[in-house]
């Protein structure tokens, strides 16, 4: 049995690879560290220089790796514990850090804490972020922005069966951008615009755990502000297609929201009974003004001088509750039904109104209501029938009713409006296993089947069912594993009818071979599949409804290799490959279509790509304090064939070279 299940599994090779660098897994130094008083002090810093050189489409490099040039603080760590556990001011300090110095992504991690009287923990990081933009949209779409997060959280009394609580958290995001506008109609000519992009959102928390008898129940009040100011505007006249011309523009679209809100949380287990429940509601208020002012020539040579004013006020109420009970009826028998009910609505009286300053006419719109209500059920039986076999199956009901209430136009008291409502439910089963044949080999298999009577879009679940696999062999100096993966679904409504079918292949291995050398190595195989129908408006003039069919397919292959060798306590070196490959549908170029729109369609139906990055890493120990590394790893990205001929495509060599000190 042994032997099949291991035949059976050899070619599973699962293992994500990392980047180059930092050198955080190669110890220096003591793991006791230093005794410094009353603390006992580990730290490790590893400084270096980063390097790369990049051709090919650099934009499409910055968007999926984007490192650079330049000395970095590559990754740190410092621990500072109490010995006795009785520091004065703190007991234990923590300090993680990676990427510092203008690496694309920065973190740095902050935990102090002082037993029985507080806990602080603290999250930084910093992504750039570059988008170079659909290659459809000829250069007028890409952002360069920066993403910051910061989450500051303090807990009074951690260890009391009473503790206070409180937080911070930010979120903001800035940087350049280019945009497009479509003027003066809607057949009329896209012009490119600048964009400053400007968000942020800001989140408070206060709150408290209390225990009593086997239950804590958890309460938290918060208060979240949310504001943007991105500003667009063309200062530069520019053409279009002659005689269209857009001599300036500008747009300020400032937001200003704030979500007061409430958490409660209950969680205890008496005897042959658990349960927790969670209930939270948080209303919305947001304002809102955008301010457009646009002059040129539209396509028919006429001078345009436009305005145009979007304001109003919404409020968005969001009430959820969640409770879960677990029986405990016998010592093989197990009972879980979980209830969830959500209610959403978005009310307000938000105005579009347009101003035509060459003309002197306007015309306004208005939007009202829109709400979701979903409540949904699970229950779940899972029966032991002996150490090594146990049984799980289940029912999922859920209930969605949508309403909606659309002013399409001011005409006096009261407004002309639009009412839509649907409702749906969706009924599904599961059933599982998880069994141990053997000592080392542990199976587990189940699937799942539902229908929607009906369903809210054409990609929503309908008719679906999914297959889930995974089996693992553990020995003494290996492991294998593999899983299997199948989600299919059928969808037909009365304006078209979709299908899609995902099946996921994987399986990974690790195996150490001796002291001094192991292996890593995964593979993965992803299809995906979808048909669906499209209607839209073609022809000269474009009045004529045309159907089509909208197909994607995908063929994915991931594999991943890492090998580690430990040369006589000296240096470690690391070897690493990784290639990911899309097949498509097997086509090699684009033939050409009888139809412009039919020729769109069939472009973007199937992407055949390829993405590879080897990599080598080595570090000598120097002395007992002091490491030295380097690294190189090679990004290459191609492929086959893309939109309107453009293929992205790079290639890129990095690598680093570090002291890491510890002291």
């Amino acid at each position: 049995m042994k032997r099949l299940a291991i035949i059976a599994l050899l070619p599973a090779m699962l293992f994500p690879q990392e980047t180059v660098a930092p050198t955080v897994n190669e110890r220096v130094g003591s793991v006791r560290g230093a005794n410094a008083g009353d603390y006992n002090i580990v730290q490790s810093w590893e400084f270096g220089y980063r390097f790369a050189t990049i051709g090919g489409d650099r934009g499409k490099y910055q968007s999926d790796v984007n490192f650079g040039n330049g000395i970095r603080l590559l990754g740190s760590s410092l621990s500072i514990n109490s010995k006795e556990g009785h520091g004065r001011w703190f007991d234990e300090f923590l300090l993680s850090t990676q990427g510092l110095g203008n690496d694309p992504y920065e973190s740095a991690t902050v935990r102090l804490q002082k037993n029985r009287w507080y806990r602080y923990d603290l999250l930084w990081r910093q992504n750039d972020y570059r988008n170079p933009g659909l290659v459809i949209a000829n250069g007028t779409h890409a952002q360069n922005t920066t993403h910051r997060w910061q989450d500051h959280d303090l807990v009074l009394f951690p260890q009391n069966h009473f503790r206070l609580r409180a937080g911070y958290s930010r979120v903001k995001q800035a940087g350049p951008a280019l945009s497009s506008v479509l003027e003066f109609d809607t057949r009329g000519e896209v012009f490119p615009v600048f964009r400053d992009i400007y968000r942020q959102f800001d989140d408070y928390r206060i709150g408290g755990d209390v225990d009593f008898k086997g239950f804590r129940l958890t309460v938290q009040r918060r208060w979240s502000f949310y504001k943007e100011d991105t500003k667009d505007d063309r200062t530069t006249p520019v053409t279009g297609i002659a005689p269209a011309a857009i001599t300036s523009f500008d747009r300020s679209q400032p937001y200003r929201g704030q979500t007061p809100g409430w958490m409660g949380n209950i969680l205890g287990e008496r005897g042959w009974i658990a349960v927790h429940g969670r209930f939270t509601y948080a209303s919305t208020v947001g304002d809102f003004i955008e301010n457009e002012s646009a002059i040129g020539v539209d396509r028919f040579g006429a001078a345009q001088n436009r305005q145009i004013l979007v304001r109003g006020r919404g409020n968005r109420p969001v009430t959820t509750g969640d409770f879960t009970v677990t029986l405990f009826p016998a010592a093989r028998l197990t009972i879980i039904n979980h209830t969830s009910a959500s209610n959403t609505r978005m009310v307000g009286n938000n105005f579009y109104q347009q101003y035509d300053n060459a003309t002197f006419t306007y015309s306004s719109l208005a939007f009202q209501t829109l709400s979701l209500r979903l409540v949904t059920n699970a229950t779940d039986l899972r029966y032991r029938f002996s150490k090594k076999f146990d049984a799980f199956g289940g029912f999922r009901y859920s209930d969605r009713r949508i309403y909606s209430v659309e002013n399409t136009q001011v005409t006096g008291t009261p407004w002309d409006g639009i009412t839509a409502e649907q409702s749906n439910t969706t009924k599904a089963g599961v059933l599982g296993i998880n069994w141990l044949p053997t000592k080392n080999l542990r199976l587990h298999a189940e699937s799942e089947f539902g229908t929607n009577d009906n369903p809210f879009t054409p990609v929503s679940l309908r008719d679906y069912h999914s297959v889930r696999a995974r089996a693992r062999y553990r020995a003494k100096k290996f492991t294998l594993g593999a899983a299997y993966n199948d989600n299919y679904n059928a969808n037909s409504i009365s304006i078209t009818s979709y299908s899609s079918r995902a099946r996921n292949y994987s399986g990974d291995a690790s195996i150490a071979a001796n002291s001094w050398m192991s292996i890593d190595g995964s593979w993965s195989k992803l299809h995906l599949d979808t048909a669906g129908g499209i209607n839209f408006f073609a022809g000269a003039p474009r009045t004529a409804l045309v159907s089509d069919q909208s197909i994607y397919v995908s063929n994915l292959h991931a594999v991943n290799v890492g090998l580690r060798f430990a040369l006589r306590k000296y240096a470690d070196l690391y070897a690493a490959y990784s290639v990911t490959k899309d097949n498509g549908d097997g086509r090699s170029t684009l033939a050409p279509q009888a139809t412009a729109a039919g020729q769109v369609f069939y472009n973007v139906q199937t992407f055949p790509m390829t993405f590879q990055s080897p990599l080598v890493r080595l570090s000598v120990r120097i002395n007992d304090k002091v490491r030295w590394n380097a690294g190189w790893q090679y990004y290459g990205y191609d492929e086959k064939f893309g939109l309107i001929g453009f293929n992205q495509g790079y290639r890129a060599h990095t690598g680093y070279t570090s002291l890491l000190w510890a002291f």
